[in-house]
């Protein structure tokens, strides 16, 4: 009895330091503003919920928002609330993996699962900015730890691993698709002979039950079943849907799962390296066969359907059991080094080391220094543009881009009229994203009110994408359409109101009184 309370006492301190450390180094880092279009999104969100209008994007991430609401009430500031969520979840995902890699592998291997997931760049970043990839992250730990024990036989786990999977999906809907299969599979595993049992068929029931808890809401509030079937139908239509295996060639496909490759490398940074290394370690019975059941759901999907590097965070679902198995092949090699103690802590000091520099300074989006940079890119354009145009007589045309975009536009300058660009698909023909007032319209004709002109809103200086795209823009008009206003070094394309039919040839104008 006292070896059992010692070791628990050992293992409530380990939890407690990096809980701690992961909160400190997530505060200490955090982004000062609305990261990317999908931040903007979630925060406006948290004022009207209308996922038709992208607040946020369709599927909607309904509880998310309601969780946001709630800590929006607290700090007041929609971003610091939606990093409140995102600190939480990281100290909760470290914590689970922690448990489950102590349970699967002892003491060693949790600590060293745990550092890894605190020493993660993508999981670093993500622990820092308002999206919800690491909250998805957080459940699947968790729903991985209750379905563990449900597989080894402790069937009263199944009601909370059905609820929080439940629960999950209303935080990211793809969290039903990538952990369903791991929850029916341990389900399955409670006893060959009463597999589907009364027990299974009621943790199906309270999954069903807690999907529709959440769903019937969201739908109400989204203008009703076809309202919002048509807002997710029109997104899927406008960028998964062109990118899957069924309509791009297999190449693609391969193409995304050496891209997933490369950001399973980042998100463990050098403890990657040990992939290279034999493990000896002993694992629990059928641990392997439960972690592929874990992790394969989600490299089938982001393998043939979509995945984009921006989008990195889509794979810290599959973060949890990685860093558990990465932890247990640390923990082996520290046993059986043959270095002196002073060397394997400076070799392992090293490898930390290299993680937080590369979180800190590698010139890649989810770096701190490009967070940074991208912030005081965002501020002196917003102060830029404001000296230059005035609200009454210029509207803003924002480009659908994830950073610097009409969102970030429509967001930080509220009393400007924000168009995005380029126009949207309707049943009806095409429409636009109007912003006012933080507002979000979704319009087949735009009034030109008292506007004399416009102006772009400035993609990111970085990148030659970019550039290229900028050069695409302005040959849609005549040489002499458009002009340029320079200030603090910042470039800002203008041009009279009589070009926009050139950006909107199938929008409806109304003219100026």
């Amino acid at each position: 009895m006292h070896r059992h309370c010692v070791a628990d006492s050992r293992n409530a301190r380990d939890l407690a330091i990096l809980m701690a450390l992961t909160a400190m180094t997530r505060w200490a880092f955090r982004s000062h503003f609305l990261y990317d279009i999908d931040s903007v999104n979630f925060a406006l969100a948290l004022g009207r919920f209308d996922p038709r209008v992208y607040q946020p994007y369709p599927p909607g991430y309904f509880l998310y928002v309601r969780l946001g609401m709630l800590a929006h009430s607290i700090f007041h500031d929609p971003n610091t609330a939606l990093i409140a969520i995102s600190i939480l979840a990281s100290c909760g995902a470290v914590a689970m993996i922690h448990v489950l890699a102590s349970i699967w592998f002892g003491r060693a291997a949790a600590a060293f699962a745990a550092m890894i997931f605190v020493c993660s760049p993508l999981a670093w970043f993500y622990g820092t900015v308002a999206l919800t990839y690491i909250v998805e992250a957080f459940f699947s730990a968790l729903i991985g730890y209750l379905c563990w024990r449900v597989y080894c036989g402790a069937a009263r786990f199944v009601f909370p691993a059905a609820a929080l999977l439940g629960v999950a999906a209303g935080f990211r809907q793809s969290s039903l698709l990538v952990l369903t299969p791991l929850l029916m599979y341990a389900m399955g595993s409670v006893s060959p002979k009463r597999a589907w049992g009364k027990r299974a068929w009621a943790g199906i029931s309270i999954l069903l039950l807690t999907l529709a808890a959440w769903s019937i809401p969201m739908v109400y509030q989204s203008g009703g079943l076809q309202a919002y079937a048509s807002s997710l139908w029109s997104l899927w239509r406008l960028v998964p849907a062109r990118q899957t295996v069924f309509t791009s060639s297999i190449f693609s496909s391969v193409a995304r799962f050496c891209l997933i490759l490369a950001i399973f490398g980042l998100s463990l940074g050098s403890a990657a390296l040990l992939v290279f290394r034999g493990s000896k370690a002993p694992s629990p019975n059928g641990a392997k066969t439960f972690t592929w059941i874990w992790i394969s759901p989600g490299l089938l999907l982001f393998t043939f359907v979509y995945l984009k590097f921006v989008n990195s965070g889509y794979l810290l679902v599959l973060l949890p059991p990685a860093c558990v198995w990465v932890g247990s092949w640390a923990a082996d090699w520290y046993q059986r080094s043959s270095l002196t103690s002073i060397g394997r802590t400076a070799l392992l000091a090293g490898a930390a080391a290299a993680n937080i520099l590369i979180f800190v300074r590698a010139p890649m989006y989810f770096s701190y220094r490009e967070v940074r940079r991208s912030q005081q890119e965002l501020t002196a354009v917003i102060a830029a543009l404001q000296q230059i145009a005035q609200p009454q007589r210029t509207l803003i045309v924002g480009f659908d881009s994830h950073f610097l975009g009409y969102r970030h536009a429509g967001f930080y300058l509220p009393r400007y009229r924000t168009v995005q660009f380029p126009e949207v698909p309707l049943a009806s023909g095409a429409g636009v994203f109007t912003m006012k007032d933080r507002q979000t319209t979704l319009v087949s004709h735009l009034s030109l009110d008292s506007f004399r002109d416009f102006i772009v809103f400035p993609l990111p200086s970085s990148g030659m994408e970019y550039g290229e795209y900028m050069k695409c823009f302005r040959a849609r008009f005549a040489a002499d359409g458009l002009g340029v206003t320079t200030l603090n070094g910042i470039e800002f394309v203008r041009g009279p109101l009589s070009a926009l039919p050139s950006l909107f040839p199938h929008l409806t104008f109304e003219p100026a009184p």
